[in-house]
């Protein structure tokens, strides 16, 4: 569709590529037009970190506090107790009290990067905590004033429901209650805080909707749903994950190093569309870099890297990345940032194999990963190349750090402790 928005938020929502849906394009701008407007996007604390899929949304709460908006990120410390089944095969294992609360605390840490919470502003960020109302339900008196607005023949026909059952997956009693708890959220949020949106990736559209008649059938108050793509590279990877796993945003689980490597290595096509999701350089100069071809686009692509390290770990982190990067990538030599394995005298023993450095350094998932790696010639260690899967490695060879490396975009040094 077209349309012309008034407000900043849906503008740059739109421009910059946020924009999935909306249940009410013009009535949302409108409200817009207020400053100071309620949003929030809901996390569930099924990690100890979000990973870089969560990063659209993230970036969405930033512009709109930019735009003069209030966010709310709203922890699920209630609802990660049932576990959100939209889209999934199989149902969430089950977490317990204490592994949701250190969740959330490991979490927590990111946002305060991209969304002010402690400024006088009238606008500033609110964290909340969904088991803050969602514990002390009482179960016949939910089902009694919250459970009858709900059609079960209407909850089915939701395509995140719908293609677990017609894969004839089992979907428990648990999880299909996941969804009336989250409406009922954006109805507390909407009478706690006067919240009258909610924003989320395209597979909560239906979670939403939901949310948004609740609130009008309870307490009679409008609110509005706006949803963003959910995103896959051009080669139609999932966002957010690498050849070796999630890109967690937390710096112990993932590396500042790594996180820029990660940034850095994107695809040609998708350049462009990155820097305007990820990154605030204006949207002009966005197309210009992602319109960049050959090599010419590798200096884009360290711009891309540059600009979301600095978000999430601060200028002089990403700095440090690049520079690691150009020592390990044109010079050949051993960057200080790289990640490091460090081992004992008694790790190593009489010695350890190629194949275990290979796999505690993280440059291979498995021992059969490792030989499939050296056997294709993509193993290398001090830019070598590792020929023999049987090789072991003593302390006189680690006398000084070596560098091994999984072809040529992942790297590790590992070293001896003290």
């Amino acid at each position: 569709m077209t349309y012309h928005p008034k407000s900043d938020f849906i503008a740059v929502m739109m421009e910059r590529g946020y924009l999935a849906d909306c249940t009410d394009y013009q009535g949302l701008d409108e409200a817009l037009m207020t400053p100071g407007q309620p949003a929030y996007i809901g996390f569930d604390a099924t990690a100890k970190s979000l990973h870089v899929g969560s990063l659209i949304q993230i970036m969405m709460l930033r512009w709109l506090q930019k735009t003069g908006h209030q966010p709310i990120t709203l922890m699920g410390g209630g609802t990660t107790k049932v576990g959100d089944p939209s889209f999934r095969a199989d149902e969430r294992p089950l977490l317990t009290e204490a592994q949701i609360d250190d969740n959330i605390a490991g979490i927590k840490k990111v946002f305060s990067a991209y969304i002010d919470y402690d400024s006088d502003a009238p606008n500033r960020a609110l964290m909340l905590n969904n088991a803050e109302w969602l514990d002390g339900l009482n179960y016949l008196e939910f089902l009694r004033d919250i459970g009858r607005h709900f059609s079960v023949n209407r909850m089915l026909a939701f395509e995140s429901v719908k293609s677990r059952l017609d894969r004839e997956q089992s979907l428990s009693f648990l999880e299909f209650n996941y969804m009336i708890l989250q409406a009922y959220d954006f109805m507390e949020l909407n009478r706690r805080y006067g919240c009258v949106l909610q924003m989320g990736g395209s597979d909560q559209w239906g979670n939403i909707v939901n949310g948004i008649d609740l609130t009008r059938r309870v307490i009679d108050h409008e609110v509005y749903g706006l949803t963003s793509p959910l995103l896959t590279t051009s080669d139609g990877k999932k966002m957010g994950k690498s050849q070796d796993g999630a890109v967690w945003l937390n710096p112990e689980m993932r590396s500042p190093y790594e996180f820029w490597q990660f940034w850095r290595n994107t695809t040609d096509a998708d350049v462009g569309r990155f820097l305007k999701l990820y990154t605030e350089l204006p949207v002009d100069e966005c197309d210009r870099l992602g319109a960049l071809e050959g090599s010419e686009v590798n200096a884009a692509k360290v711009i891309l890297a540059n600009e979301v390290t600095t978000l999430l770990h601060g200028a002089h982190a990403a700095a440090a990345a690049e520079s690691t990067a150009r020592e390990v990538f044109e010079k050949g030599g051993v960057g200080a940032d790289l990640p490091t394995l460090t081992l004992g005298a008694a790790d190593i023993g009489d010695g350890i194999s190629i194949v275990q450095l290979l796999v505690k350094s993280g440059l291979a998932k498995s021992g059969k990963d490792a030989k499939r790696l050296i056997a294709e010639n993509g193993a290398r260690m001090d830019d070598q190349p590792l020929t023999d899967a049987g090789l072991m490695v003593d302390t006189g060879a680690l006398s000084s750090p070596i560098k091994l490396s999984a072809g040529k975009k992942r790297h590790a040094l590992v070293q001896l402790a003290g």
